[in-house]
């Protein structure tokens, strides 16, 4: 499975989203704040990128953190509902 990375575009129009299709996937196109989403390969990351701020109708590009981030969370705190459940079901 290819490791995948998002890429944030920020356009000066909206019609030039189709344009971006040829770098990537494009997943979401904001049409009030002017951006795009594409995730494409992390190992062409870098070479995307550059080609992408290369063009006229682009303001910025940012990369996205997501695969860096740890998304595995732990509840601090036990729910006190769930534990009354819990309780209840047992026969406590």
């Amino acid at each position: 499975m290819q490791e995948r990375q998002g890429l944030i575009v920020y356009v000066h129009q909206i019609k030039h989203a189709k344009s971006l299709r040829k770098y990537g996937h494009v997943h979401y196109i904001s049409r009030k704040l002017k951006y795009v989403v594409i995730y494409c390969n992390r190992e062409e990351i870098e070479s995307t990128l550059n080609k992408i701020q290369r063009l006229p109708f682009v303001k910025d590009v940012v990369e996205s953190f997501r695969p860096f981030l740890k998304t595995e969370f732990e509840n601090a705190k036990p729910d006190k509902a769930k534990e009354y459940d819990y309780d209840y079901k047992v026969g406590l």
